[in-house]
C-alpha cells in the first residue's frame, strides 16, 4: 500500500515540480521585433554581463550582448523588461546603447555591480552566436550561465570557455578569451 501511494504521489507531484522547472515562453509579434531592430556602426563583439554582489563577490546573473547583424542582448532567465525591447524568449531585441545602460543600470546598485567583459569577434562568429541565441528558447531561472556557457563553448576562439552554472566561473573563462577588455559598473541607488 504504502508503494501505491509513493507511486500516486510521483504521479501527481512530478508534473508539478517539472513545471516550476521550465521556463514561461515570450514571443514579441514581428511588427514590434521588426521596428525594434538595432544595428551598430561597430565591430562584431560579444559583451558578458556579470550581476555581482557587493559584499560576497558571488555571481548573481549573467548575460550576453550580440552584436551581430543586429544588437540583441541574449538575457537567459533574465527579469530585465523595456518596452524598446521586445522579447523572444530570453532575447531582447532593439538593444541599443540606451538599452545596454538602462539594463546595466538596472543591476548595478548598492548591494550589486555589473562587470562587462567584451571582445571583438568576426561578423561570422556574431552571426553564429545570434543564431544560437535564437535558437536557444526560454530558460527556467538560475540558468543564465549554464545557457550562455553553452552558447559560447559552440564558437570558434572560445577554447577558454567552460561549461558552468555559475556566473563567476563562466566570467572568469571568458576573461581567458583573447582580446577581452573587462570594466567594472558600480551604482549607489
Amino acid at each position: 500500500m504504502t508503494t501505491m501511494l509513493t507511486r500516486r504521489a510521483f504521479v501527481v507531484g512530478a508534473p508539478l515540480a517539472l513545471a516550476a522547472c521550465s521556463a514561461q515562453p515570450v514571443w514579441a509579434p514581428d511588427a514590434a521585433v521588426n521596428a525594434a531592430v538595432y544595428r551598430s556602426n561597430g565591430p562584431s563583439a560579444l559583451t558578458l554581463f556579470t550581476v555581482k554582489n557587493v559584499s560576497s563577490g558571488n555571481g548573481a546573473h549573467s548575460g550576453l550582448l550580440i552584436d551581430a547583424e543586429q544588437r540583441v542582448l541574449f538575457d537567459p532567465a533574465g527579469s530585465f523588461k523595456a518596452t524598446s525591447t521586445p522579447e523572444r524568449n530570453d532575447v531582447l531585441f532593439g538593444f541599443s546603447p540606451a538599452a545596454e545602460r538602462a539594463y546595466i543600470s538596472f543591476h548595478a546598485r548598492i548591494e550589486f555591480y555589473v562587470v562587462i567583459q567584451k571582445v571583438t569577434v568576426s561578423p561570422a562568429v556574431a552571426n553564429q552566436a545570434l543564431r544560437l541565441a535564437l535558437a536557444n528558447g526560454a530558460e527556467p531561472k538560475a540558468h543564465c550561465s549554464r545557457s550562455i556557457s553553452g552558447l559560447l563553448t559552440q564558437l570558434p576562439g572560445f577554447d577558454a570557455v567552460g561549461s558552468s552554472w555559475f556566473p563567476n566561473n563562466l566570467s572568469d573563462d571568458f576573461a581567458g578569451v583573447a582580446g577581452v577588455t573587462t570594466r567594472e559598473v558600480r551604482e549607489q541607488d
